[in-house]
């Protein structure tokens, strides 16, 4: 995805319509993270409006227009990171809970637990790397940083998870 600096220029001097533009642009992407993220379709939905609004108040603020991508998933990972604490001693009532077998959900339980324990930027870059499909370039360019950095901080975060799945 490819943001336009001029279309962000535009957007911080209060320009809905470019705004607008902005949005169409990474709302699939934000979506995609936030879902993967918080596994439930209404709570990514409700995380990535919240983002949106909070980065259309905001984006005045913002120092460069080529950082709006990073930015903007910035905004949603912290969102995303309430959501999540939110969640910590909740349940679901009896007739929200699905079945599932023993083995899927150890497994998708223990996935999800060795995920949070990543360190921040290692689950933002392994999110939009393996279930975001970007590349490393893309993510450097995003996050704003090299391609190989990306790549290295990428290979250490999977190897992290594939020790914590294995013990």
């Amino acid at each position: 995805m490819e943001i336009n600096p001029e279309i962000v220029k535009q957007a911080k001097a209060s320009d809905a319509a470019a705004f607008a533009e902005l949005y169409e642009t990474v709302y699939k992407d934000l979506y995609r993270f936030a879902y993967y993220t918080l596994k439930h379709p209404q709570d990514a939905e409700d995380v990535v409006s919240e983002t949106v609004i909070d980065a259309y108040r905001g984006i005045h603020r913002l120092r460069s227009e080529e950082a709006f991508q990073g930015w903007i998933f910035k905004i949603l990972s912290n969102k995303c990171k309430r959501k999540l604490k939110e969640y910590v001693g909740k349940t679901l009532p009896l007739d929200e809970t699905l079945p599932l077998p023993e083995a899927d959900y150890a497994t998708g339980y223990d996935m999800h637990t060795a995920f949070s324990q990543l360190a921040d930027d290692e689950r933002l870059i392994v999110s939009m790397a393996v279930f975001g499909g970007y590349t490393s370039k893309e993510i450097g360019k995003i996050l704003h940083m090299n391609d190989n950095t990306v790549r290295s901080r990428q290979s250490r975060a999977l190897a992290k998870l594939k020790k914590k799945l294995e013990s």
